[in-house]
């Protein structure tokens, strides 16, 4: 495994001191393309993005190389984002030869789940035994209000297929906003009663232009009040080694769990084990850091594999200790979400 020096006293560019940090970095998510067939309000802002020009994004057998120098390093558990990962051609291919990385232990997808339909048996082929899947709603019409799109019976028609398939678990993810989806916190909760999905609940982090007010916030304690006074005292699950940020419960009697991930209320940056790559190369150490290095520069312009590693650890020794999205906070991230990956 990768560790963070005990030893190590510098400084990184947003003063967060790093002096005995001793976290294992095993974890990297790496986003595929800026593209997206959805507009979420809390990810993209009311205007339009514009699209990144295809030379500026990764190629496959590039992420492949950067993917194998991280894997030398203590990497074992990679996740695929976008935007939208299954926008992009050729994923399925990319995933077979990912899947090939002896030391790589487990591979997952957050996506959408528009398209999980048309690509999933690809996607099973490719060796894909766990998705993430955001349901911000169970209501097609605050679906269409959220992400843009009138595509709710295509996302949940493709988390019922993928049910059906087998893969396990199934994580849905929720961004709740107040006057927008907190009046269905207890029936999405309730899912997890009738299916063995993983109902997983995030706060909203303020970055870049979102179409989203700070004041529309709700904070995971809130949350987690709203559901017990439905259901009753929430009982902890052992978590397991694969486990990312999320606080594991079950309802009681329930076949699901609730999930609770608080970057904001509760920040868990001494437990982080994961680095970055977004689509166009750059390796962040922090979703909530500006710091990051253009590793796909250097590959582009002929580092070996000792070089990209080098350029690996320098990102690690400055991983974060804390952010400053702290509650009641006004702070937020410049960097698009969209830019970065989910």
């Amino acid at each position: 495994m990768t560790f963070l020096p005990s030893d190590h006293t510098m400084e990184n560019p947003m003063n967060t001191p790093f002096k005995n940090d001793r976290r294992k970095i095993n974890y990297l998510r790496i986003s595929l393309t800026d593209r997206c067939n959805l507009a979420c309000m809390y990810c993209v802002p009311k205007g339009s993005i514009p699209s990144l020009p295809h030379k500026d994004i990764a190629r496959y057998e590039e992420i492949l190389k950067i993917t194998r120098a991280a894997v030398e390093l203590g990497i074992t558990k990679v996740r695929i984002t976008g935007g939208e990962p299954l926008v992009r051609k050729g994923l399925t291919d990319f995933l077979k030869e990912l899947s090939k990385i002896d030391e790589i232990k487990d591979i997952a997808i957050t996506t959408n789940g528009v398209l999980l339909v048309k690509y999933l048996d690809e996607l099973i082929d490719s060796g894909l035994k766990r998705l993430n899947i955001s349901l911000d709603t169970l209501k097609p019409e605050k679906f269409k209000f959220i992400t843009g799109k009138d595509r709710f019976n295509d996302v949940w028609n493709g988390i019922m297929a993928a049910f059906k398939k087998g893969i396990d678990p199934i994580k849905l993810n929720i961004v709740s906003l107040r006057g927008v989806n907190d009046d269905e916190i207890e029936d999405l909760a309730a899912i997890s009663m009738q299916y063995p999905f993983h109902i997983r609940f995030i706060e909203y982090m303020p970055m870049g232009n979102s179409a989203v007010d700070i004041g529309q916030q709700i904070l995971i304690p809130e949350i987690r009040k709203k559901i017990e006074s439905k259901f009753g005292a929430l009982e902890p699950v052992k978590r397991d080694k694969y486990d990312g940020p999320a606080k594991r419960f079950r309802i009681k009697g329930g076949i699901g769990e609730i999930g609770f991930i608080s970057p904001v209320s509760s920040h868990f940056c001494n437990e982080c084990n994961r680095l970055r790559l977004t689509s166009t190369g750059m390796l962040r150490p922090c979703l909530l850091n500006k710091y990051e290095k253009d590793i796909l520069k250097h590959l582009r312009n002929g580092a070996s594999d000792e070089e990209l590693k080098e350029i690996i650890r320098e990102v690690i020794i400055n991983k974060p200790l804390s952010h400053h999205l702290e509650k009641n906070s006004t702070a937020h991230v410049e960097s698009q979400m969209s830019k970065i990956g989910g």
